[in-house]
């Protein structure tokens, strides 16, 4: 089969299209054949291995999972013995996680992890998008308890894991305040925001407000900078290991104090997600927003725009031509 392979770190030119070995469905399995795939954050510094500490889970010297991509949707084409809430045929979209190998032809992926089927009368690039940024927004959510009635601020609403935040705290009935630039205001209002900050115009850590839980989901504050900005009690969250890589160390720290504190909580892979994504597609309450489509074959010039910072929600590989 055809994937998009990395066997050193490095660039993005150090991934290639080659052929590789097509996986089988073992016990409790399913073989997807992929349709569409994401290129993400996690993907670039995967295959970069920047941060260092990444090298400890993939491989010091060089990488143990060559074939990247962690979203997926696609068609159940084989099911292993014991696999019961599938079958052959079914329109399947989820989530890898570590075990990644959504930048192929095929992916086989347990039967009990992070898949369900399609939502109704989305296209496979549509469905693609939908579990990783948004399974990250669903993780801080559920770790911080966050509940309807409270006020969050969400910091970087343009990115994968900022939209979808914005989306699943208004289905919560949340109160949410989020920044991005000028140009995007109005597409991040459209997301649900109560109110929008610009922050090329204004330092949003200098907002009179205060909140219950301030999201950094794009890394680039801090809690010394947004402390000020939290209610008695307040949570800062952040996707990123932030300054010195010191938020891990102060979601330890700082709980013991009893006062604003930060949480760095580790991604839930329940396996319900994605089912709880498809409902909330269906409903109308979420839609992964998307940037642009690449072919597989283009994938480098993908990481390579990723890469840049600039994208707006998800970029999306077409593996095959989308059917309805």
């Amino acid at each position: 089969m055809k994937a998009a392979v990395n066997t050193s770190y490095g660039p993005p030119d150090v991934v290639r299209i080659a052929d590789v070995e097509k996986p089988t469905a073992k016990d409790n399995e399913l073989l997807v054949k992929v349709h569409a795939t994401t290129v993400n954050r996690t993907d670039c510094g995967f295959r970069s291995a920047k941060p260092f500490i990444v090298r400890f889970f993939t491989g010091i010297a060089r990488p143990r999972v060559t074939v990247l991509g962690n979203e997926f949707a696609g068609e159940v084409e084989a099911v292993g013995g014991g696999v019961t809430s599938f079958a052959v045929g079914d329109r399947v979209f989820g989530y890898s996680g570590d075990r990644f190998g959504a930048h192929a032809e095929y992916l086989a992926i347990p039967e009990d992890g992070l898949v369900a089927t399609m939502p109704a009368n989305l296209t496979y690039e549509e469905a693609a998008p939908s579990t990783e940024g948004s399974h990250y927004a669903l993780s801080l959510i559920r770790k911080s308890k966050i509940r309807g009635g409270q006020v969050v601020l969400v910091n970087g609403a343009t990115g994968a894991i900022g939209s979808a935040a914005v989306q699943l705290l208004k289905d919560l009935g949340v109160t949410v305040t989020a920044t991005c630039d000028t140009e995007h205001m109005e597409l991040v209002a459209g997301l649900g925001a109560d109110r929008v900050i610009d922050y090329t115009a204004e330092d949003f850590t200098k907002d009179e407000q205060t909140y219950d839980v301030v999201l950094d989901a794009v890394g680039k504050s801090s809690f010394g900078r947004c402390r000020r900005l939290l209610k008695p009690g307040g949570i800062y969250l952040s996707t990123d290991l932030g300054p010195l890589s010191m938020n891990p160390v102060l979601g330890l720290i700082t709980p013991l104090f009893r006062g604003k504190r930060v949480m760095f909580p580790l991604p839930l892979d329940d396996p319900g997600m994605a089912r709880y994504f498809k409902g909330l597609i269906e409903s109308g309450a979420f839609k992964p927003l998307v940037d642009r489509w690449y072919p597989i074959d283009q994938i480098v010039e993908a990481y390579r725009y990723v890469e840049t910072g600039r994208k707006i929600g998800n970029v999306v590989i077409t593996v095959r031509p989308s059917t309805p």
